[in-house]
């Protein structure tokens, strides 16, 4: 008889191999099945019991593991598998945060990158803290948007994550409070199906220090996330949704598996599903994948 959960534990192998402690400690604590290995040394699944009253909530499991930086992700093992990913741009699929690098080459990198962390711990609106940062790039030249391209670089797993799941039958889309000039080269690298993002003004290769559209914010992410799941037929519980910033909260609690990537401390408080310390693969071993059937 198949339990109703798994316990699904996941380390980072540039940092060190799964911890047999670890699974030992995960596996009595959740009442757990044999382990089944996903990835060697990397990732198992814990077939579990649904919670007892009283039992170890996922939070007491996350903060027991951190000391062997595992995470863990239980998930009802019904509609294990995602027919909708939506994620996140900045800091999520893309290491960093493109405007604060497009500002720093232009010269108002403190400036920006201030009102960016404000805005993804919450402490500013974000629509406000958007056109704020876009106005102090008024008149610099658009050049350093190629020259931060050059040297952007994906997380670990982005590409495995999005072309995983396509083969799969997944409908993809990178929906970013950041800027089309860079989902859409995102988008094309990784493989996902759509890309969302803001719109600079820009006139005779200068900033205008104004956007061309309105602002894609919390909202707006929500919004593509529901259109998808209305185009595919599929209810909420069938999303994957992944965000490191509380611009993403809203997304993150519509989804069936919404997950936190290595997140501001406001968000972690407020979504349940995390990965701090594993990569983005870690979103296709909660699906129950294995390694085996990645694409890489």
């Amino acid at each position: 008889m198949t339990l109703p959960y798994v316990l699904v534990l996941v380390a980072d192998p540039e940092q060190g191999t799964l911890p047999r402690d670890a699974i030992d400690i995960a596996r009595n604590m959740v009442k757990g099945k044999n382990p089944v290995v996903l990835s060697a040394g990397e990732a198992v699944e814990i077939p579990c019991p649904a919670p007892a009253p009283g039992a170890p909530t996922i939070a007491t499991i996350r903060a027991t593991l951190a000391r062997h930086k595992v995470d863990a992700l239980l998930i009802r093992t019904r509609g294990r598998r995602k027919a909708v990913l939506v994620a996140d741009m900045d800091s999520t699929i893309l290491d960093g945060e493109s405007l604060d690098e497009v500002a720093a080459l232009a010269g108002v990198g403190d400036a920006v990158a201030k009102l960016t962390l404000d805005s993804m711990n919450g402490r500013l609106d974000f629509a406000e803290s958007l056109l704020a940062r876009v106005a102090l790039l008024t008149d610099k030249p658009t050049t350093c948007l190629e020259k931060v391209w050059q040297n952007a670089r994906l997380n670990p797993g982005a590409r495995t994550l999005v072309r995983t799941m396509s083969a799969h039958n997944a409908r993809t889309a990178l929906v970013s409070g950041g800027f089309t000039f860079f989902t859409s080269r995102v988008a094309e690298v990784c493989g996902f199906d759509e890309h969302y993002g803001n719109e600079f003004d820009i006139e005779n290769g200068r900033f205008t220090g104004k956007l061309a559209a309105p602002v894609l914010g919390p909202e707006s992410k929500e919004e593509h996330l529901q259109r998808l799941l209305e185009e595919r037929g599929v209810k909420a519980s069938a999303a994957l949704t992944t965000g490191d910033g509380t611009n993403d909260l809203p997304m993150l609690a519509v989804a069936g598996l919404g997950i936190a990537y290595k997140a501001k401390p406001k968000v972690r408080q407020m979504i349940e599903m995390q990965v701090n310390h594993s990569t983005l693969r870690a979103h296709l071993f909660a699906q129950g994948y294995p390694a085996s059937v990645f694409v890489e």
